[in-house]
């Protein structure tokens, strides 16, 4: 008599599941779970003319309602992993004026100073110039280096603690570079020209932050936003600058239906433009007010620098003017 071959067992939770194998079990998850649906789509996809990233895009792009198969987190995470493979590092990069390095022949004092001003657990370690960087530091050698130097002064010189980074170029994708940070186990990154001057730098909480989102952790400082003067009149301001100190710092330029739907300087440049701008894209207001954008991420600026190159356009008010 012919017996029926053994059902696989249903995976367990937490199991990984391989969905293109054959009487995976695929079709046991239990319906409840948000993703079934999800699954359900991407299984109708690889037996179809669609592509399994086409139909991921569509699902994105479907209107989320009661019924749907996805929550809005997962939804954008899925958008974020579809738009790494558009993303090189210097769409990521810490650039180049804001490095925290340090050089090779700093004291160990200098670099613990630096390390608790700046709350980095990786420095990046330079000879003479950023130009010539031969590593990096981490904390955790740093602190053992601190309690060794007690009793061995010779300890102190940073060679001994020095760790290898990664030299990259600009034009490396995201996905390549976590990559390679993971078989590597290297996780800082400086990004080289064609010159091999050092343009920026990146780290793997770069990256992941353009799935995730931001990562703060404990060393992170909740600080206010702020608009500060710089010497040839312009301003460097955090993007969460609300528009009434924007105007009580350069004089009123905004129009009365700007003021009463738009709260901060990021949402001012994103409905001057209708997107995200990116990193040194130029946003022009039509007062003659100028915004470079320093540091953005695929889902909101980050920081900008306001030029009024139309002195009229400016008039003279201070935080007490009505």
């Amino acid at each position: 008599m012919n017996e029926e071959p053994d059902k696989p067992a249903a995976p367990k939770n937490g199991d990984p599941v391989n969905l293109s194998a054959p009487n995976s079990g695929a079709e046991d998850l239990p319906r409840a779970r948000p993703w079934r649906g999800f699954v359900d789509w991407i299984m109708g996809a690889r037996n179809g003319d669609v592509s399994v990233r086409e139909a991921i895009e569509e699902l994105i792009e479907d209107s989320p309602d009661a019924g749907s198969a996805m929550e809005t987190e997962e939804r954008t995470l899925l958008a974020n992993i579809l738009r790494l493979r558009e993303r090189t590092v210097e769409d990521v990069m810490v650039p180049r004026a804001d490095i925290v390095a340090i050089d090779e022949k700093a004291a160990l004092a200098d670099l613990i100073n630096l390390i608790n001003r700046e709350s980095h657990s990786r420095v990046p370690i330079y000879r003479e110039t950023l130009d010539d960087a031969i590593g990096m530091v981490h904390i955790k050698d740093v602190l053992a280096a601190q309690n060794a130097a007690v009793s061995s002064p010779a300890s102190l010189d940073l060679s001994n603690i020095l760790r290898d980074v990664l030299f990259v170029a600009p034009s490396m994708q995201v996905l390549e570079l976590l990559l390679e940070m993971r078989v590597k186990r290297i996780h800082m990154a400086l990004v080289v020209d064609e010159f091999g001057g050092v343009d920026g730098l990146a780290t793997i909480e770069d990256l992941v932050e353009e799935i995730v989102g931001e990562i703060e952790d404990e060393h992170d400082r909740d600080v206010e936003p702020a608009m500060v003067p710089r010497a040839d009149g312009s301003f460097d301001a955090d993007a969460r600058v609300e528009l009434a100190l924007f105007e009580a710092m350069i004089g009123p330029v905004l129009t009365d239906e700007e003021r009463e739907e738009i709260d901060t300087l990021g949402g001012l440049v994103f409905t001057l433009t209708g997107r995200v701008p990116t990193r040194g894209e130029v946003v022009s207001h039509p007062s003659g007010v100028e915004f470079e954008i320093l540091d953005a991420d695929p889902r909101r600026v980050k920081r900008l620098r306001i030029s009024v190159t139309d002195v009229s356009a400016a008039g003279e008010v201070t935080p007490d003017d009505d």
